[in-house]
């Protein structure tokens, strides 16, 4: 659709030289999400992958599972005075048969690009919820060298990150280190739903063998949406959060954080790390 960047006028200062020129910033938009044609959230993202948006938001509540869930998605008309859809309104229509959890009561349907959506009542709502429990097996074995590799592999596919310098990025990673997928956003959260939702819409979840890479921090929805989309490792490039490292420890997923060049912490799960035995001392 041509909105994921937007050219907007800027003063530009350098060394006190004044200049004006155009500049290309990344399109934050917001999109609605219905569910069988009734309001659910409202996010704000950036436009492309919207209905794998919509689906993988769907994964980490617990609504869908697996391709047979989903009967179909669709544009819903704009909201404009003049009829013209917007393409910010997005409907996910479930299949006959599909239990539908009460996910409205316990916290806001209001999501941003900062920090998610808020309010998840608590880690029992991800334990009775998720259909993909953390199950790789044989289990899933990474060296701290391939994982080391990962931030520039990630920042290397983030095509729309070297024109406007404001995306985050979300990527799968098999067990080998080759790069399944990666998707661009505004939100952390949004860049790693459209990687599950395009997962859903492939037939391809749970996704147990599988290592996500995310920019940024890794917030406890991200290591909520891992966990729900059966993905047994999670690498971020900055701090987790205290709450993501107790999801970590309590479903079994292994949480990596501050992945820099050779430097890195494993918070939780290190049994997949495959660490050389240090050398004897003396």
């Amino acid at each position: 659709m041509g909105r994921v960047t937007e050219r907007r006028k800027v003063v530009r200062i350098r060394d006190g030289v004044v200049s004006s020129r155009p500049d290309t910033l990344v399109t934050e938009e917001p999109l609605e999400i219905r569910l069988n044609g009734k309001p659910l959230a409202i996010t704000m993202r950036t436009p492309g992958d919207d209905f794998a948006l919509a689906v993988g938001f769907l994964v980490s509540e617990g609504v869908l599972a697996t391709a047979s869930d989903l009967r179909n998605v669709v544009y819903c008309a704009g909201a404009t005075a003049d009829g013209v859809n917007t393409y910010n309104v997005v409907d996910v229509q479930t299949a006959p048969g599909v239990r539908i959890p009460d996910i409205t009561l316990e916290r806001n349907v209001y999501t941003t690009s900062s920090c998610g959506l808020c309010g998840k009542a608590s880690l029992d709502a991800v334990r009775t919820t998720t259909r993909h429990p953390i199950a790789d097996s044989p289990p899933l074995r990474v060296g701290p060298e391939l994982l080391a590799g990962l931030p520039d592999r990630l920042r290397a596919s983030q095509r729309v990150f070297d024109r406007t310098g404001g995306l985050h990025a979300a990527a799968l990673f098999d067990e080998e280190g080759e790069l399944l997928d990666v998707r661009e956003d505004v939100g952390r959260h949004n860049a790693v739903d459209k990687l599950v939702g395009r997962a859903l819409q492939g037939g391809n979840l749970p996704l147990s063998r599988t290592v996500l890479m995310v920019s940024g921090r890794a917030s406890f929805e991200l290591a909520q949406k891992a966990v729900m989309a059966g993905i047994p490792l999670l690498a971020a490039v900055s701090a987790p959060s205290s709450l993501a490292v107790d999801l970590a420890a309590e479903t079994g997923l292994t949480l990596v954080g501050f992945l820099r060049g050779t430097s890195m912490n494993v918070y939780a799960g290190e049994d997949r790390i495959a660490l050389r035995a240090a050398a004897p001392q003396g």
